[in-house]
């Protein structure tokens, strides 16, 4: 009988929701302070994990709670970049 491998599950910090890491998209800021979207999962740095849904982007670009969350200021091309991510599923 093959063993069930747990679904590692990550918080959307936008919706506050645990989900699938999966369904969800890394945002990374690096020591050296830049920020952009991380598809892999696995580049270094603090990572924020969002819904790959169109509408919390928008939201999270709104409210800066992305921003918040990794305490600095977010150039709107990772948002786009975002978007792009989840249109190009």
């Amino acid at each position: 009988m093959a063993k069930k491998r747990k679904l590692p599950l990550r918080k959307c910090v936008i919706t506050q929701e645990m989900k699938p890491k999966q369904s969800l998209i890394r945002v990374v800021k690096t020591k050296e302070g830049e920020v952009f979207v991380d598809p892999t999962g696995k580049k270094n740095g603090r990572g924020a994990y969002v819904s790959k849904d169109v509408q919390v982007i928008d939201q999270a670009q709104k409210n800066g709670a992305l921003e918040k969350h990794l305490e600095i200021k977010i150039p709107d091309e990772v948002y786009q970049h975002l978007r792009h991510e989840i249109e190009g599923e």
